[in-house]
């Protein structure tokens, strides 16, 4: 089966256990280890039997992938940052994740009232960077720059986290699991996913390695405090309130003809 997710130790965490066998009856995985851009790229082209994509690209997916009701990334106090230095435009140049990532669908609703001159999409990893040393006036990030950006001298401008659930009262839908219809069955690769969370949780000291292994430099501390926040109840099941968030984001994105409907 091939599996495909970022090296963030959210994804790490969660995904251990199936991919190191320990989850019963679920098959052998081939893993790829991809930036959130790259999979929702590459899930168009149907290469994997199980991806780990933005919920902002769901629309272009869900013809041929089927969601997965647990593995994913959902919470409060989890959303993206806008970044400047002190004193910057977040109206100039602004440096995103991807243009199909829900960090920009967030963005773009949030940017109506302050829209940008220029838009570049960046791998996440460069873009505090490249607001510190001046290549952009503004960032939008995700995943760790939430604990990282103050050694950047960074400034956040607005959190589009707070700004959702101030607007809608549902947390956040940021990365999704899906499974490819013709080739795994839905059902069973939600309980294979499920099983791996739940090993997680149980045996947490158990995937320590393989999650520092892949977690690009970050320290032990931000590893647990990326775990905490990303990994939470809605990770080993979305419930009525994770799809309640899910409809809201990808209704508001169609009602406003950024995505195609969703058919959720």
């Amino acid at each position: 089966m091939k599996l495909a997710f970022s090296p963030c130790p959210n994804d790490t965490f969660v995904f251990h256990a199936l991919v190191h066998g320990l989850v019963e009856g679920a098959p052998p995985v081939e893993v790829t280890y991809a930036d959130v851009d790259v999979t929702n790229t590459e899930a168009l082209a149907g290469r994997f039997d199980l991806v780990k994509v933005s919920y902002g690209a769901l629309p272009w997916l869900l013809d041929r992938y089927a969601l997965l009701p647990c593995g994913g990334a959902v919470g409060y106090g989890c959303g993206p940052l806008v970044l400047t230095r002190e004193g910057g435009d977040p109206t100039g140049t602004v440096a995103v994740p991807g243009e199909r990532t829900t960090a920009y669908l967030l963005y773009r609703f949030w940017s109506a009232a302050h829209p940008a001159s220029r838009i570049e999409v960046v791998p996440f990893h460069e873009i505090m960077p490249g607001v510190a040393d001046g290549r952009y006036d503004a960032g939008l990030v995700i995943h760790e720059a939430r604990f990282t950006y103050p050694r950047y001298g960074l400034t956040a401008v607005a959190d589009l986290g707070e700004w959702w659930q101030q607007e809608t009262g549902l947390p956040i839908p940021l990365g999704a699991i899906l499974a490819k219809r013709d080739s795994v069955d839905p059902a069973a690769a939600a309980e294979w996913v499920r099983a791996s969370v739940r090993h997680a949780w149980a045996y947490p000291a158990a995937s320590q390695e393989y999650v520092l292994e892949h977690a690009q430099e970050m320290e032990p501390d931000v590893v647990a405090q990326h775990i905490g926040l990303y990994v939470n109840k809605f990770t080993e099941d979305l419930g009525e309130e994770g799809y309640a968030a899910v409809r809201a984001l990808l209704g508001r994105a169609a009602d406003a003809g950024l995505t195609p409907p969703s058919g959720l």
